[in-house]
């Protein structure tokens, strides 16, 4: 009986010793080799809270503050916390239908249901101070500081460009970002996006159960600093900036200015442009729209993306390789044959310089003529494509048919169009065309185009008597002041610096001889050096200037591009760049009525109307 007992005995030891050591392996696994559990509780004890750092500040480059940051809120939640929640007190408090509530909460959902992500993003101070002292009462919600972009003159949209919210592509390609984080979009904001966003910083706060912060976990001891993005100390001129914005007001068109010997970009205007502080905050998306369905297109930066032909700008790069190539001299003189190509009156042109103070269209035919069919063979359309090679190699020499590597990204800028042998193969067959067939590039029509930058770049060619620095829109960044060395090469076109004195005097004699194209342009005791051009197009033509002064030691070299605005580039271009280059030498301009006729004047042909706006016309 008693060994029956023993065994009983025996029985229940086993058990309660098996069962014992059950709880005892689940909870070493639980507590020491599986960290869900751990995590689960830290959820509910521990608020991990991202500290975004303040993104970097741009100046102008005499250090005006161009953009800085202000400070505003997200709303963040965690929808597991949520349970119980007074929907309708909740949605009363922060101003919010509830069809805007469940719409927001699948979204966070969708994301997580136990990490935080935005509810009510870019809160500014005056709203979170509405609601601040009532956030206690909602279980999962709290707020993220943040800061958002302000920019203190609406000017140099296209230039300083945008911040937006990441998409799902960009997470995937930077590991730094997250959903709900920004990043920058275009413009400066893009190129520099690595040197202005900082470094992340991370709080780890304790919570009790009414979600309210009660300190900082282990004091503090897990917690990061964000480090605040570096600022850009950018080429750009404010007051200049501003005051060539104000000139293309009601124009549609571009003005570009650069420092020829340093390649500094001064001033970058496309018109019509816009207020940079339409594309901030919580506005943001429904200005973006508007601005992407105007049929002026104001987000588009015309002085990189937009291709035109040059018109007769583009003669001094004809005359300069012609006069190194040797199929010309100084001296070269060609009758003015209209039977040959259109040109306006005046007499022929007897040298180089006179031909560029007239813009003699059968001068420059006859120029490139001699370029194009040297005599290296007895057939033409042979000698053509040898003669076509050699002259696409020194306008490739001068930036023209690629892209300018300005700082900005590169999807906004356009390489322009110098056409080649292959080109011209396919289009009309081998050996079937010659210079007859593509003359017209001898006065910038034809298949040639050229960007803005591009043009305001040849201006720097020839002020620098035959080079150029890539332009650019940073000096430098960062508190060490970090420079681009590309950006202080010097590019060499190969070509004789006498031929570029030459065709600076004759730029010269165009604004300030008599005979000269560009006589609107003239300024008392400034030496400006200019070439007007007036650009072929469906509808109205073109209006053409690139110059730059003085003619000695050049302070700036200006492009202005005027679309579609009746009169030709003397009437249009040259006097706006004329005031562009008096407001930046001078630092003021005396010609009041000139820049009041300027300033509100429309000269446009407008634009057609896109079926959408005919159906709201109707």
């Amino acid at each position: 009986m008693r060994n029956q007992y023993q065994e009983r005995s025996t029985v229940i030891r086993i058990i309660f010793l098996t069962v014992g050591i059950i709880f005892i392996v689940r909870l070493a696994f639980m507590q020491v080799f599986d960290s869900e559990y751990r995590r689960q509780a830290d959820r509910q004890a521990l608020r991990p809270i991202t500290q975004f750092p303040a993104r970097g500040l741009i100046y102008d480059r005499n250090g005006e503050l161009l953009v800085y940051n202000e400070a505003v809120y997200d709303l963040m939640v965690i929808p597991r916390m949520t349970k119980g929640l007074d929907t309708n007190m909740f949605c009363r408090v922060m101003g919010i239908t509830r069809d805007e509530f469940d719409a927001r909460m699948r979204k966070a959902c969708k994301y997580s249901t136990y990490s935080a992500s935005p509810f009510m993003k870019q809160v500014s101070k005056e709203e979170y101070g509405s609601w601040e002292n009532s956030l206690y009462k909602f279980r999962g919600f709290y707020v993220q500081q943040r800061t958002l972009r302000v920019y203190d003159k609406p000017i140099a949209a296209h230039v300083l460009g945008y911040v937006g919210e990441v998409d799902q592509s960009e997470i995937d390609a930077d590991k730094f970002y997250k959903q709900g984080d920004y990043i920058g979009k275009s413009g400066l904001e893009k190129s520099y996006e690595e040197v202005l966003r900082g470094i992340k910083g991370k709080r780890i706060m304790q919570v009790d159960v009414h979600n309210r912060e009660i300190g900082s976990y282990m004091n503090g001891a897990y917690d990061t600093m964000a480090v605040e993005g570096g600022n850009l100390y950018t080429t750009l001129d404010a007051s200049l900036q501003e005051y060539a914005e104000g000139l293309m007001a009601n124009k549609r068109g571009c003005i570009v200015a650069i420092e020829p010997s340093t390649g500094e970009v001064l001033a970058m205007v496309s018109a019509p442009g816009y207020d940079p502080n339409l594309l901030v905050g919580r506005v943001r998306g429904e200005n973006y729209q508007m601005l992407l369905q105007d049929i002026s297109r104001p987000l588009l930066n015309r002085a990189l993306i937009e291709h035109y032909p040059p018109g007769s700008i583009f003669k001094v790069a004809q005359a300069v390789t012609a006069l190194q190539l040797g199929v010309i001299t100084p001296n070269s003189g060609f009758v003015c044959d209209k039977s040959l190509v259109g040109c306006h009156n005046h007499p022929s042109a007897r040298s180089v310089q006179e031909a560029i103070k007239m813009s003699c269209n059968p001068y420059f035919y006859q120029v490139y003529r001699r370029v194009i069919q040297q005599g290296k063979y007895k057939s033409i359309y042979k000698d053509s494509p040898y003669g076509l090679t050699v002259w696409r190699d020194y306008m490739l020499r001068f930036g023209f048919g690629q892209k300018m590597g300005i700082d900005l990204p590169a999807s906004g800028i356009t390489p322009g169009f110098i056409p080649d042998t292959a080109f011209y193969n396919k289009r009309y067959g081998r050996e079937r065309w010659a210079f007859s067939t593509i003359y017209s590039n001898s006065i910038g029509q034809g298949e040639v185009t050229v960007v803005p930058i591009q043009m305001a770049n040849l201006a720097c060619i020839v002020a620098n008597r035959g080079y150029y620095i890539t332009p650019h829109l940073v000096r430098y960044y960062g508190p060490d002041s970090v420079r681009n060395e590309e950006f202080y090469t010097k590019h060499e076109t190969g070509i004789n610096k006498a031929y570029f004195d030459i065709a600076a005097n004759g730029m010269y004699d165009v604004v300030h001889v008599a005979g000269g194209t560009a006589r609107r342009a003239n300024i008392p005791d400034i030496d400006i050096c200019g070439k007007t051009g007036t650009a072929q197009n469906i509808g109205e033509d073109h209006s053409v200037f690139i110059c730059f002064a003085p003619k000695e030691k050049p302070k700036i070299a200006v492009a202005v591009y005027v679309e579609n605005a009746r009169g030709g580039g003397g009437y249009w271009a040259a006097p706006i760049a004329s005031l562009v280059i008096e407001k930046y030498i001078r630092g003021e301009v005396t010609r009041k009525d000139v820049e009041k006729m300027y300033r509100e004047a429309a000269p446009c042909q407008k634009l057609p109307l896109t079926r959408v706006a005919k159906k709201k016309k109707k």
